[in-house]
């Protein structure tokens, strides 16, 4: 068998975009637990080994429809970053919705069907993610980064008009998929 030796990485990676395996695992070995050390300054070891496990598998399985057109490793590097920023924004959205229910509805925890809290935070969520990505990432800044629609509009690089209809549209979609808890999420400005 015909072992591939240390290679530049665009070699490598035209190898691994012409279906090389063992080009994929050298690139893997190469660099996944550098990837792995980088992302855990953001995020926890656990999470770390599946983003990069995540993007590893990206490499392979999309090899053919992603061409990389400049340095595999900042290319790989880059995405780490961006998915631990993905991953902490995340949590970020979390801990607010957490909050903002702990603060506007503390009789609710003392109540027997604290449950529904749960299930209600899980909805939130679910809804979230489920709005098409221009859409959440407007609702996002505006909602739980208090930004206003200007704010997003420069950081965006859209018009305001476009974040007000994102916004609106963000609200009529989350109102359909919540409408069970609507009394309890009004506080949210749902």
């Amino acid at each position: 068998m015909n072992r591939i030796t240390i290679q530049a990485d665009d070699v490598l990676y035209r190898r691994i975009r012409d279906g090389n395996k063992e080009a994929f695992d050298l690139l893997f070995v190469k660099y996944y637990p550098s990837l792995c050390s980088y992302a855990g300054q953001f995020v926890s070891f656990e999470d770390s080994e599946e983003i990069v496990q995540d993007i590893m598998l990206w490499v392979w399985k999309d090899r053919e429809d992603n061409p990389i057109n400049y340095s595999l490793k900042q290319y790989l590097y880059k995405m780490v970053k961006n998915r631990c920023l993905n991953l902490i924004e995340r949590d970020k959205v979390k801990e607010k919705v957490n909050s903002a229910l702990y603060n506007e509805m503390t009789d609710v925890f003392n109540d027997p069907d604290f449950y529904i809290m749960d299930e209600l935070v899980t909805k939130i969520e679910e809804a979230l993610s489920q709005l098409p990505e221009t859409y959440r990432v407007a609702f996002e800044k505006n909602r739980f980064e208090e930004k206003t629609y200007k704010e997003i509009a420069a950081e965006l690089n859209i018009s305001p008009k476009t974040v007000d209809y994102r916004i609106q549209q963000s609200l009529k979609i989350l109102r359909i998929k919540l409408k069970d808890y609507l009394p309890l999420i009004t506080f949210l400005g749902f």
